[in-house]
């Protein structure tokens, strides 16, 4: 991958508070290696399958500078390894892309590997939040970004917003050279359709500079139902089970990934 350009913030010498819903601190599945995984609070999109309602809200949690973040991350760090690090997910991370952005200028100054998980609906070529962007990507080795559905009608139906935003976020990673990994979750009724699949693997195909490293798809699950009736929200895929192996199966087919290894190109950053 290309070296990423680090460069510390010095607008302010207030320190940037993020809220945070919650800490994993072995994570396995959320970028390369064995992670430090910080899932922020706060999201706009409201995903018919979200396992987490409890992130949505925003300005709440708990409440943690980065210095706290990367002093508590830094106990776990003989874990890593040559490819682990720090991921950052929500909720949706990008929501608090202040944070992240100190958080992750903080990090590459120590030489850990960053991570961003995103579904990418803040994303905007609007300022402030664009330079801000830009200046994270400079920063972040690899992001996971979560298309939901390739079309945006649905995608809106699924979600209560469309995904052209998102697709443009994908789109200037790719120009930029920024590697990722794209997840889908599979979801009976929704958007298990070959033919909604069969497109978003020729779309995912398409993406230029060879930036995608991995495609996964992820199988719906309803561990989350329970939040819901605790929280009084009214649970909108009742009565819809888990896609069967033969769908899951059918789904990585169709999305071709057996074609990107997820390490393909993907390597540490040197020692300073």
């Amino acid at each position: 991958m290309e070296n990423k350009t680090v460069t510390a913030d010095q607008t302010t010498n207030e320190p940037v508070k993020g809220y945070v819903h919650s800490i994993e601190t072995f994570g396995s599945v959320d970028g390369p290696g064995i992670r430090y995984v910080a899932f922020l609070q706060g999201c706009h999109m409201r995903c018919q399958y979200c396992h987490n309602p409890d992130t949505w809200k925003l300005n709440v949690g708990d409440e943690m500078t980065t210095d706290e973040i990367l002093a508590d991350a830094a106990k776990y760090r003989k874990f890593w390894g040559k490819t682990g690090g720090i991921t950052v997910s929500g909720g949706e991370s990008l929501v608090q892309i202040d944070f992240i952005l100190e958080l992750f200028e903080k990090a590459k100054a120590m030489n850990i590997s960053t991570c961003l998980d995103t579904s990418g609906q803040p994303f905007t070529r609007e300022q402030p939040f664009f330079g801000k962007f830009e200046r994270l990507m400079e920063v972040t080795d690899i992001s996971l970004v979560d298309i939901k559905h390739i079309n945006s009608a649905e995608h809106k139906k699924l979600t209560q917003y469309g995904n052209e935003n998102i697709l443009d976020m994908i789109q200037y990673m790719a120009q930029h050279h920024d590697d990722m990994w794209i997840r889908h979750v599979l979801v009976p009724q929704r958007t298990d359709y070959d033919k909604y699949l069969t497109e978003l693997g020729d779309y995912i195909a398409k993406i230029p500079n060879h930036v995608v490293q991995k495609v996964e798809v992820l199988p719906y699950h309803t561990l989350g139902v329970k939040k819901y009736h605790e929280m009084k929200i009214k649970y909108r895929l009742e009565g819809i089970d888990s896609p069967t192996p033969e769908r899951v199966a059918n789904a990585e087919k169709l999305l071709h990934t057996a074609d990107y290894t997820g390490y393909k190109k993907w390597m540490p950053l040197p020692k300073l």
